[in-house]
């Protein structure tokens, strides 16, 4: 039987050849033309979320702390991946060189880790606002905060800084070609035409560690939540904290739901063939939704931006 061709490591700094929507050359010009756009939002929508949230007094909480810090990870995320998918879709150049896809890997594993516990803080925020309203103000104070935001990037660093060497040492096949538009972990575990059974099982665990015990936390957090709101006596308190919650909730549905599928089991053939609609999903579509989301079912955000509108005007 002949032997099963391998990119060795000296022949990696050639880079990958992003397959990306090439099978669909006519679908690729309106794609590009759909991501500009909807990155333009996505710049636009997250930093006034951040800046409302640094000018507004009204808005110097730890919800909304927590609430600019994931909308800069999302501009980092955006701003890691839609550049290159921009260029993927334009022409026919579909090639990534070693360092860029070096770069983009650590980025993509660092910030996508960060956002699953920022997720859970945020839920753990929302659990201490009503099930220990007397306390909010002792327990969540700005140092804590503090502390809970550096845990999360403490958090994306190692899982980067872990899942990276042994990522880089799998045995490449000799085409380079990823079925891809990002240079993902799971595309490269399927890239491989050797044994990727120990570096399946540490995407398993790590997958499980970053996406189904964080869903269980929030979950669990919620589930708390709930029997608290049906003691509250406000009925305005109530529809405020159902609002707010149920914002979170959807953003965590959206980003977990299409996260999981693709790095829990990478080889199985609902990643394979569908990975790159997830990616597409939440490399773009979520980080634009996550602000929306939270703006428009949110009078707090939205009194914050009249009023900055009414100071802009003359």
């Amino acid at each position: 039987m002949p032997k099963v061709p391998v990119m060795t490591n000296k022949s990696f700094p050639m880079g990958f050849i992003l397959l990306g929507f090439s099978e669909w050359p006519h679908l690729e010009m309106i794609l590009f033309w759909i991501v500009i756009i909807l990155y333009t939002m996505i710049i636009l929508s997250n930093s006034i979320i951040i800046l409302l949230s640094c000018v507004d007094p009204h808005l110097y909480t730890p919800m909304y702390f927590f609430l600019s810090n994931l909308s800069f990870l999302d501009l980092c995320f955006t701003t890691t991946t839609v550049p290159h998918m921009l260029s993927n879709l334009w022409g026919p150049g579909k090639i990534i060189t070693h360092t860029g896809c070096v770069i983009q890997l650590c980025m993509l594993l660092c910030l996508g880790a960060t956002e699953c516990v920022m997720l859970v803080v945020m839920a753990f925020d929302r659990y201490i606002a009503i099930c220990q309203p007397l306390h909010y103000t002792i327990i969540m104070h700005h140092q804590f905060c503090w502390k809970l935001v550096l845990i999360a990037w403490l958090s994306g660093l190692i899982e980067s800084v872990t899942q990276i060497p042994v990522t880089l040492q799998l045995p490449f096949c000799t085409h380079h070609r990823l079925d891809d538009f990002l240079c993902e972990v799971p595309a490269l575990i399927r890239l491989t035409c050797g044994d990727t059974s120990a570096i399946e099982w540490q995407m398993t665990i790590s997958a499980i560690l970053f996406t189904i015990v964080p869903l269980a936390l929030i979950l669990t957090s919620y589930g708390y939540i709930a029997q608290a709101l049906g003691k509250i006596q406000s009925k305005d308190g109530r529809q405020k904290a159902i609002a707010t919650c149920s914002s979170h909730l959807t953003v965590v549905f959206m980003f977990y739901g299409t996260v999981a599928p693709v790095y829990t089991y990478p080889k199985n053939h609902f990643a394979s063939t569908y990975s790159k609609f997830f990616t597409f999903f939440y490399t773009v579509v979520t980080p634009l939704l996550n602000p929306l989301i939270y703006s428009l079912r949110n009078k707090d955000v939205k009194n914050a931006m009249l009023q900055l509108l009414r100071r802009g005007s003359p």
